[in-house]
């Protein structure tokens, strides 16, 4: 059970943590000014609140933890407006397929995915659900079914940074001409399988960071036989 929320509480301007706090028709307007949340608790939570309240929810930049609990079993609450940003940690499966992303998926703007055994390429699975991400880290994903990651066309038109990490299922990533417009950085890290050059790395024309590391044994070599160096001037920071 949580406890009132202080009266100044919009004067904490630096707080991070705000846990347990029972909700009120005024807290919506207190969190309003409460810009460093990180972690957020509420409990109680009424109908008639959930509107002002989800609304303000959805502007905290920095949100990564948030636990909501109506104020029993018998009230219902409305996510409609409810815009999540910012997503951490791992997902079970079938993630995508809830309401909450199939509705707000295109609110996102940050997104950490790991640990976490996915049916499938996840690249394929979040773009068509994400079209606004600004950052996206896959970190020790498994994938079920194939080992080759895919950008489509037109995917991720708004991503700046992409990061792939250990993950060992992978052995060949595919980026067709049109994806990651406006992608900046590139981190590809520990793909122990990863043995061929991306197809399609050298259209990323926007590129300015590229890092292909501790990736299969020969990829290097491959790298090396198919001139990339020379292919890829436009990017000023390139690690292999």
């Amino acid at each position: 059970m949580g406890v009132q929320a202080p009266k100044e509480l919009s004067n904490l301007e630096e707080l991070q943590t705000l846990e347990s706090v029972v909700s009120s028709i005024d807290l919506a307007e207190q969190l309003k000014k409460l810009m460093q949340l990180r972690s957020v608790w509420i409990d109680t939570i009424s109908a008639a609140e959930c509107a002002n309240l989800f609304a303000t929810l959805s502007t905290l930049p920095l949100l990564s933890s948030l636990l909501l609990s109506a104020r029993d079993e018998k009230e219902t609450l409305c996510f409609q407006a409810f815009q999540p940003r910012i997503i951490r940690g791992q997902w079970a499966m079938g993630t995508l397929n809830c309401p909450i992303f199939l509705s707000h998926g295109k609110y996102l703007k940050y997104v950490a995915l790991s640990w976490c055994d996915l049916v499938e390429d996840p690249l394929g699975m979040l773009a068509p659900h994400m079209p606004n991400l600004a950052y996206l880290s896959l970190n020790r994903i498994g994938m079920l079914v194939g080992n080759t990651l895919v950008l489509s066309a037109g995917s991720f038109p708004n991503l700046k940074t992409l990061v792939l990490k250990h993950m060992h299922d992978v052995s060949e990533l595919k980026i067709i001409d049109g994806a990651l417009p406006c992608i900046d950085g590139l981190y590809i890290v520990s793909l122990s399988k990863l043995d061929k050059v991306p197809q399609g790395i050298e259209s990323l024309r926007s590129l300015k960071k590229l890092w292909l590391l501790n990736l299969h044994k020969d990829f290097r070599t491959q790298w090396d036989t198919e001139g990339m160096h020379q292919k890829i001037q436009h990017v000023s920071e390139v690690r292999v």
